[in-house]
């Protein structure tokens, strides 16, 4: 059972955390898009938002004193799809999809070690993202339901966790400050996941994920940003007998490779934690806005 408990964090990592720099604004014509489209902003109607996001969460220590010294791999890609609905650019409609691959070692009699894997496309969610205040236009949420599409959360054959069985209803709150000259940016996000259904098919059932986020850009130039991140994971036992919580610290950099397309790339570390892995995660994203 502390197995796949320990790796609810991948949940949480998968999406929650990345969309973390500012992006273009139709309304702006100065700066790049990187500047402009933070995730706080929404696009119009007829534009089409496309990113996919690839995260390697990786651990060989653990609060779980029987995984400390056992490598344990996590590759989660996530697409996402949105397009704007309104002429106002205060709602956007689209679906997320996740991919997950993972592998970890096992220890065998003879005092060795086996890599063992299993993947497979895990859930999708319809996701719905509306800016709720007309004269806030820096300040949105996204709502998502993702539906699991796997048949157990530990694959038969491997033994090795995939991912939760349980139906997950999620709402991201953002918000965004670009301080004057554009130069530096400050964006913060609140992530509440309620992740619910029978309790025997998913150990995350019945508990809430609440998970603040604050990020920090600089803009040494229009089309390039470095930043620094912090967030905080705070999950609630409502009923399922297992609480938890950690805190990630990293950094990462975009770039603006053309007038629609942009690349991030991200690193954080887990700095401490309670019932939860302590590795690290290194992703990669691609997004296009058209």
């Amino acid at each position: 059972m502390n197995y796949f408990k320990s790796h609810l964090i991948l949940a949480a990592l998968s999406l929650v955390t990345f969309n973390t720099v500012a992006q273009d604004d139709d309304d702006d014509d100065t700066g790049s898009v990187i500047q402009n489209l933070t995730p706080s902003k929404l696009i119009g109607k007829g534009q089409w938002d496309i990113k996919l996001f690839n995260n390697l969460y990786t651990q060989d220590d653990s609060t779980f004193e029987n995984e400390i010294g056992i490598r344990q791999n996590f590759f989660t890609s996530s697409l996402e799809v949105f397009t704007g609905i309104s002429d106002s650019k205060r709602v956007n409609v689209g679906v997320i999809v996740e991919y997950r691959a993972n592998g970890r070692d096992f220890d065998l009699q003879n005092g060795g070690l086996e890599r063992r894997t299993t993947s497979g496309l895990t859930s999708i969610a319809p996701s719905i993202k509306i800016v709720p205040f007309e004269n806030v236009g820096n300040f949105s949420i996204l709502s998502s339901l993702s539906i699991p599409l796997v048949k157990n959360e530990i694959d038969e054959e491997s033994g090795v966790f995939l991912d939760q069985k349980g139906f997950t209803w999620q709402n991201r709150f953002f918000y965004d400050y670009t301080f004057p000259g554009k130069k530096w940016q400050l964006f913060t996000e609140l992530n509440t996941e309620f992740n619910f259904g029978d309790q025997n098919k998913s150990f995350a059932n019945n508990s809430l994920n609440l998970v603040p986020g604050v990020f920090l850009s600089y803009f040494p130039s229009s089309k390039f940003t470095i930043l620094v991140l912090g967030q905080h994971n705070q999950r609630l036992d409502l009923g399922n007998n297992f609480s938890q919580n950690f805190t990630s610290l990293g950094g990462g950099a975009k770039y603006q490779l053309t007038n629609e397309l942009n690349l991030e790339v991200l690193y954080t570390n887990f700095v401490r934690g309670t019932n939860t892995g302590l590795g690290e995660t290194f992703n990669l994203g691609l997004r296009a806005v058209f």
